[in-house]
């Protein structure tokens, strides 16, 4: 299993550029299952969650081609509606399968997703939205079963705010009969994304990037060739890296209008940012100030960056109180952090960070994808030298990671399992 070694101590400088999307292209590719003509999709990234999503839908029937950061799919026959636990136990993602072959062929059989362990993540929200638009759907032997001759619009109001489970319903409702209205929608611009592709196929739909999305179904839907947004977490994670260590860095291709809440804490960090239409600029203060962190549903403070700056706290003058209100087992990074000498104090959902005047090199282990990043963050400043172990859960997020921090005079490098150095 592939370990990171960080020498840390070494200030981040340069320019490099922001990746697609990867929580968006996963539902965007899903949705080539909701027409019989090509989709080509741009800009995306070459992760292990892509490659493993493009596997499943190979395994249903569609074609895919693959030319750079170019991938056409065709769906012109669903050979089998099936995505097996095999292939969708490491990705929580593959539910995004559910809603598209319910639509578009009328049946379609789901194992129960995996990923990472960062709380129970129950998909209930989308059964519930279904079976609203006339689906029978039973859960036997940890597989989704749903049936459907034709979908039929209906007002779905999901109990809390999911991502995933908006995408879902949002995909369903395009080909259903009628007008379906999905209150209290995610407003996440990954979704908007995705719906934004679907338009582009011929869907109908307003309300884009609001908490209530109106969809007026459509007999069938067209390809269509689209670019996938850039990547805001991996956006944040650079942005994060570099403050860590008090370095100054340029972001090209970067999604701005989606980094508010990130770019908001940085600067009450200390670090001074600049702003263009696709590009964000930023140099950072010789020691952070600590700061405090929410999270929340977009547009609030993201989930997917906490780690990343309680990695930043460890190290900040002051302390930061860091509450985390999306999953309840989200802090399992700390435990690490508290490896390399952060002074971190655990009560429930809020961890106290208390900043230390450095931290030292240790050899940690990775529990989820953000967890990964932000103990990458960390080992960044880390003196002497930081051993990440278990980092194929970085492989499912971030692409060419370690080139990326190289090009920013990171000493980073991939090792074999016996400890050998990759490239």
């Amino acid at each position: 299993m592939a370990k990171l070694r960080i020498v840390g101590g070494k200030r981040l400088q340069g320019e490099i550029a922001c990746s697609g999307a990867k929580n968006a292209v996963l539902p965007m590719l899903c949705a080539a299952l909701l027409t019989a003509e090509p989709v080509t999709i741009t800009g995306v990234p070459a992760l292990n969650d892509v490659e493993t999503l493009l596997k499943l839908l190979a395994r249903i029937g569609v074609t895919v081609s693959r030319e750079g950061d170019t991938v056409t799919l065709c769906a012109a026959t669903i050979a089998a509606p099936v995505a097996p636990y095999e292939l969708v136990k490491t990705m929580r993602a593959s539910i995004l399968v559910l809603g598209p072959l319910l639509a578009r062929v009328g049946e379609a059989e789901v194992s129960l997703p995996g990923g990472c362990a960062i709380g129970a993540r129950p998909v209930d929200q989308h059964l519930k939205g279904l079976a609203a638009m006339g689906a029978k759907v039973h859960v036997v032997h940890g597989n989704i079963h749903a049936r459907a001759a034709r979908l039929t619009g209906a007002r779905i109001v999901p109990d809390v705010v999911t991502v995933t489970g908006t995408e879902n319903l949002l995909m369903a409702a395009v080909l259903a009969d009628g007008v379906t209205v999905i209150e209290n929608a995610a407003r996440e611009p990954e979704v908007a994304d995705l719906a934004n592709l679907l338009v582009a196929m011929g869907a109908r739909i307003s309300g884009i990037g609001s908490d209530t999305l109106v969809v007026e179904g459509v007999e069938r839907l067209h390809g269509a060739t689209y670019r996938v947004m850039s990547d805001r977490i991996e956006a944040g994670t650079y942005l994060c890296a570099a403050a860590i260590t008090g370095g100054e860095i340029v972001l090209r291709d970067a999604p701005v209008a989606a980094l508010d809440a990130v770019v908001a804490k940085l600067r009450e960090a200390g670090c001074a940012i600049r702003c263009g239409e696709n590009w964000i600029a930023l140099t950072a203060p010789a020691r952070l100030k600590a700061v405090d962190i929410r999270t929340a549903p977009y547009p609030g403070f993201p989930t997917d960056m906490q780690a990343q700056f309680m990695a930043l706290d460890t190290v900040a003058q002051g302390s930061g109180v860091i509450r985390e209100t999306i999953f309840e087992n989200r802090f399992m990074h700390a435990v690490e952090l508290q490896r390399l000498g952060a002074n971190i104090h655990i009560d429930g959902a809020t961890a106290v960070v208390t900043g230390v005047d450095r931290l030292e090199g240790a050899e940690v282990m990775a529990t989820d994808l953000r967890a990964s990043a932000g103990l990458v963050v960390a080992g960044l400043v880390a003196e002497g030298e930081t051993v990440i172990d278990r980092i194929y859960h970085l492989d499912r997020g971030y692409e060419r990671l370690e080139t990326k921090l190289r090009a920013l005079g990171a000493k980073v490098a991939r090792l074999t399992e016996d400890g050998g150095e990759i490239g």
